[in-house]
Formats: C-alpha cells, sequence, structure tokens
C-alpha cells in the first residue's frame, strides 16, 4: 500500500514536533516536509504533490485559511488550531478533517483513516458505466471490483468524488463502493428530483439530510458537508419549496 505524503506547516516549533512525532509512528504515513513559516512553505506545497497537509490556522504573514485557497485540489487539508470557532469556516475550503489543540494520537488517528477512505481509492480496478437519466429510474448500475453492480438509488446516502474516483456511501454498506467515474458523470447519471450537488466533492441524497445549520452546512450519514457559494442557490430554492 502506498503511504500517504504529508506536509505540516505550523508556525510553533513544539506543534509541529508533536505532529512530527505522530507521523512518524503512525504506518502508512510518510513526511515530505515541516515549516515553521507558512510563506516558504508555499513553493513546496505546489510542487511536491502530497496527499496531506497539516495546516495551521493563525500564523504570520500569510495564515492558514489564505494557504489553504492556493493548495492544490488533490492534495486534502487536516487543519490544526486551538482554536474551535474557526471550524466552520474550513468547511469553506472542503477540509477533510479539524483537529483541536491541544491535539491526542486517538483523534489523529481518526483523522488519518478518514483521509484513507478518501484518497485510496485503490482497492477496486473500476471502468465507468455511464446510463442516461430517467426519471423513473429506480437503480443504476457502477462497476465495482471488475464487477457489474446494480443499486438502488433510494440505498444512496450520498456521493463523494476524489481526481477520476467516486465513493457511493450507501445504506447497509459499512464500507462505500468506489468506482471509476467523475462527478460530472455521476451527476448526469442521478435523477435531479432526489440528488443534489452541493460542492465540487459531494452530492447528496436529499431525503437522507438531517438538518442544515446556520452556515449552509449538512448533516448527513456520518459527515458534515458545506454547500459551497456555486451551489448555494439551487440548494436554497429547494429548501424554500419544502418550507
Amino acid at each position: 500500500m502506498k503511504p500517504l505524503r504529508c506536509i505540516i506547516v505550523d508556525d510553533e516549533p513544539l506543534a509541529v514536533k508533536l505532529l512530527e512525532t505522530f507521523v512518524n509512528k503512525t504506518p502508512g504515513l510518510e513526511l515530505t516536509a515541516s515549516f515553521t513559516d507558512s510563506v516558504e512553505a508555499v513553493q513546496v506545497i505546489k510542487t511536491a504533490k502530497v496527499d496531506l497537509l497539516f495546516l495551521d490556522i493563525q500564523m504570520p504573514d500569510l495564515n492558514g485559511m489564505e494557504l489553504a485557497h492556493i493548495v492544490p485540489p488533490e492534495t486534502r487539508i487536516i487543519f490544526t488550531t486551538a482554536f474551535k470557532e474557526y471550524a466552520f469556516e474550513s468547511y469553506e475550503v472542503e477540509a477533510l478533517d479539524f483537529l483541536l489543540k491541544p491535539i491526542r494520537y486517538n483523534k489523529f488517528l481518526s483523522a488519518i483513516e478518514k483521509a484513507r477512505r478518501r484518497l485510496e481509492p485503490v482497492v477496486t480496478e473500476t471502468t465507468p458505466v455511464q446510463q442516461p437519466q430517467q426519471e423513473n429510474a429506480t437503480t443504476i448500475f457502477i462497476k465495482v471490483d471488475s464487477e457489474l453492480r446494480q443499486i438502488p438509488l433510494q440505498q444512496i446516502i450520498y456521493v463523494s468524488g476524489m481526481k477520476d474516483y467516486v465513493m457511493f456511501y450507501m445504506e447497509g454498506e459499512s464500507r462505500a463502493l468506489i468506482t471509476h467515474l467523475t462527478m460530472k458523470a455521476v451527476e448526469e447519471m442521478l435523477p435531479k428530483k432526489i440528488f443534489l450537488r452541493v460542492n465540487r466533492s459531494y452530492i447528496v441524497a436529499l431525503d437522507k439530510i438531517r438538518k442544515v445549520d446556520r452556515n449552509n452546512c449538512i448533516y448527513i450519514g456520518k459527515e458534515i458537508i458545506h454547500v459551497t457559494d456555486a451551489y448555494i442557490e439551487e440548494f436554497r430554492a429547494y429548501l424554500n419549496s419544502r418550507m
């Protein structure tokens, strides 16, 4: 299994040292570089092609939120901060996770496990099976582990995309079903009366939403998914139609 490559950026040397210790003792992680100066980190982050960025938020010169906006899309961000009020801001840049200082190792491991689920779709070798959207369709076929699998639309909770892979999170399935597709292709496959894309990485089943908070965060399954500006108008129109 290919290790996940990591970069640490935090202006506190002790915080960097702690994260380095966590990374070095966790199987499947590989430390590419550490920085206490966020400006110095920029060029390496842009060119090193790492999987994970552990990023502090409050830093001089270039803070974590500013830096997050120039991180390559294939690099997932795990914010590390002592200020929990930044949690909702982290959804603006679609951060993978948010670790509150002082960081405990069990919380760190939980974030890494979440990262592995998102970043290691190599458990399948799949080929897209695209179908035209049909208003009366109740199932779709996707290719998983070299087999065509028919999945009921009503069992889909949400869909998450990463590069050319898509993960279907289903009721009754302990693990996501991973297939080789783009989010655009999946969006065209799923009936729009039932599903809605809410940011570049997520499509949700509208009837599976438990609640929506004042920051436009959707609580669904085990996830909290932020509705970004590009999709908020259509999402609000749906909410208004249901009230």
